[in-house]
């Protein structure tokens, strides 16, 4: 498939700059792009970096024309760029499957209009599936689960008993919904498992990453709301209400009972402890270790979490420290040599810490 650049700025809304009858073939990013293809450069400031790259073209935002190379300018680089590979990659679209005969299907499931259970698959008994949605292989959806209207969910995904699935969600392969809340009490020198009679409730357009877990809630839900995407390899605990629009990055922890308001981004490895809450449109940024409340609209880095620009001026003295050793050493070296030389110190001695040496000045 080959495309002129006039013809790939029309499919994008884009001007051209440069030689608008050049022939592409292809796309891909800066350390990739070979003779004949299309790249991208979303900051005027990374333009530097097309001088090793082998590309034709570039798009660009508008407004910045790279020197030497043709563009197509944009308000959007990445959606314009997106379109453009999926001009030359569309895609890959999977039959409709209907429902497979080697799926095992309860006679009690309910299923929609238009939804695919493929191989493999198992439904449990009361479970409603709404319309469109995919059921891939090997996933389980144990009794009484619900899931909404065009959600997919991938291979060997486990739903327990009794999970809610609203709308569009996406839950990728090897997610487990609903598993038991890790909570124990320890009586007669055993640890004794707590109730666990609640369930997992997914707002609408959820995304749930590969791999990553939400446990059932004690006696109710434990809860994910609208537009709030998951990465993969992250775990929420029993009892958590996550709300609308987070984003939660690779290997996020959260411990139980822990509320979020919405549009909290956490970024990869935060680990959050129980029973604290998240402040609206707060961020933690990587690695924080949260251990108390977080106010709205916060900035948090470290551990322990402390707003970003109190635990930056404690890692710019923390650098420091090994020059600050230096000069104390200089000093201690200093006034053991005036200790020594005064006759006016007397018997005045000083330990290393610039104490005396028995708590008490003794001059002569």
């Amino acid at each position: 498939m080959q495309a002129t650049l006039a013809e790939l700025a029309a499919l994008v809304g884009g001007e051209t700059f440069g030689d608008d009858q050049l022939a592409i073939a292809g796309a891909a990013v800066l350390r990739d792009a070979e003779p004949g293809q299309i790249t991208l450069v979303d900051q005027a400031e990374k333009g530097r970096l097309l001088e090793s790259c082998r590309a034709s073209a570039v798009v660009a935002p508008r407004g910045y024309a790279p020197d030497g190379t043709s563009a197509i300018q944009v308000d959007d680089v990445h959606q314009a760029f997106s379109t453009i590979v999926r001009y030359f990659a569309p895609p890959r679209r999977m039959p409709r499957v209907g429902i497979s005969p080697q799926a095992a299907i309860d006679p009690t499931a309910r299923l929609g209009e238009n939804v695919d259970v493929h191989p493999f698959a198992a439904i449990g008994a009361d479970v409603t599936i709404g319309a469109g949605s995919t059921i891939h292989s090997g996933v389980h959806v144990m009794a009484g689960s619900q899931i909404g209207e065009g959600t997919t969910i991938f291979p060997n995904a486990v739903l327990y008993e009794n999970t809610i699935v609203g709308p569009r969600c996406l839950i990728h392969a090897n997610a487990v919904l609903g598993a038991y809340g890790f909570g124990y009490g320890f009586v007669d020198g055993r640890h004794v498992l707590s109730a666990q009679l609640g369930n997992v409730v997914l707002g609408a357009d959820v995304e749930i990453g590969a791999c990553s877990t939400i446990d059932r809630g004690t006696y109710g839900p434990t809860s994910i709301g609208d537009g709030t995407k998951i990465d993969d390899q992250v775990m929420v605990a029993h009892n958590c209400r996550v709300g609308r629009h987070n984003m939660l990055c690779s290997q996020v922890g959260i411990a139980g009972s822990t509320t979020t308001g919405d549009y909290v981004t956490m970024a990869g490895q935060v680990g959050v402890r129980d029973h604290v809450h998240i402040g609206e449109r707060a961020v933690l940024g990587a690695m924080a270790g949260v251990t108390n409340d977080v106010p709205d609209g916060s900035r948090m880095i470290g551990i322990p979490a402390t707003p970003e620009r109190e635990q930056k001026i404690k890692q710019a003295a923390l650098s420091k420290l090994p020059e600050m050793r230096r000069q104390l050493k200089q000093l201690q070296r200093a006034v053991d040599t005036l200790l020594k030389e005064s006759p006016a110190t007397g018997n005045l001695t000083l330990k290393a810490d610039g104490g005396d040496t028995d708590g008490q000045r003794a001059v002569a």
